[in-house]
């Protein structure tokens, strides 16, 4: 029995570490380990979020939509900037930044893996302004940037190898159908938990690299302080941290904090440029000849 064990157990670090690649995140330098390429899952992304604005009412605010696709792309610029600048210029192939700001109610945007953004309507009263806007966008770029997506479904990939294999291990050890269904049922609940608190992972990470972001194209990072207080003020979820898919508003703001001394050596403001032509009327002045007699 404990040799059957044994191998079973070989048999899962076996399949779990040797598949994938290794990929490092950008900022943070965290590790993580992809099962599934850029390419497939850009392609599934953009299918989807080409479906989703066939259905979806584009904003009829012409400055609003202009505001949304202004802040988007000087971020964008940014993050490509940067990227080229650190040895990631194949990265930018895999990326199709698109923002756009529809009709909705909702205090929400999100983000799809190649950079397809869609931002609601109920969210700019919130923002308020540019940079707080530039904050939220930074953010959901971040998720793009950080491969989150397919690092959730590298996971859940994972995660049903576990359960397979812990199937055979309940069959090899001689359990009954029952018994291994709820054996099944035990380690799916378990790795349900441990993807709620995967997703506050990446809900964290996307906060600290869409804070430097956002810097980077020249948005003050000293607004999402503000801004998240904004949102906890009019946000009505009481769900406890420990079963929600996001960090609370409390310790979202004090990691904030924290990373704001780093944000801040990103942060160059925008210069506006004053334009030095003269207008086009000028005062006309005379000159009064005196003549000597």
């Amino acid at each position: 029995m404990k040799v059957i064990k044994y191998v079973l157990m070989t048999m899962v670090t076996a399949v779990l570490v040797s598949c994938g690649t290794t990929n490092t995140v950008p900022i943070t330098g965290r590790k993580q380990n992809l099962m599934v390429t850029d390419g497939e899952v850009l392609s599934l992304s953009t299918q989807q979020y080409q479906e989703f604005m066939k259905t979806a009412k584009l904003s009829t605010n012409q400055v609003n939509t202009a505001m949304v696709k202004r802040v988007g792309q000087n971020l964008a610029t940014a993050v490509n900037s940067y990227l080229a600048q650190n040895g990631m210029s194949n990265d930018l192939q895999y990326y199709n930044w698109t923002f756009n700001l529809v009709q909705d109610n909702q205090v929400n945007a999100w983000c799809m893996p190649g950079g397809l953004i869609c931002v609601y309507e109920g969210l700019l009263p919130v923002t308020q302004n540019e940079a707080s806007l530039a904050i939220v966008l930074g953010h959901e770029i971040a998720h793009a940037v950080a491969r989150h997506s397919a690092e959730q479904m590298s996971t859940q990939m994972k995660q049903q190898y576990g359960i397979q294999l812990g199937s055979m291990v309940a069959g090899a050890l001689g359990m009954g159908t029952n018994t291994q269904s709820i054996v099944q049922a035990i380690v799916a609940q378990g790795f349900n938990f441990k993807n709620l608190k995967f997703s506050r992972d990446h809900e964290n990470e996307a906060d600290h690299m869409g804070l430097i972001f956002a810097a980077m194209a020249g948005y003050d990072p000293k607004v999402a302080t503000d801004f998240w207080k904004r949102m906890a003020a009019q946000s009505n979820n009481q769900t406890a941290e420990f079963l929600s898919d996001h960090p609370s508003d409390a310790t979202r703001i004090n990691n904030i904090q924290g990373w704001m001394p780093e944000a801040l050596k990103y942060y160059k403001p925008k210069t506006t440029t004053v334009s030095t032509k003269k207008a086009t009327t000028t005062k006309k002045t005379t000159t009064k000849k005196t003549t000597k007699k």
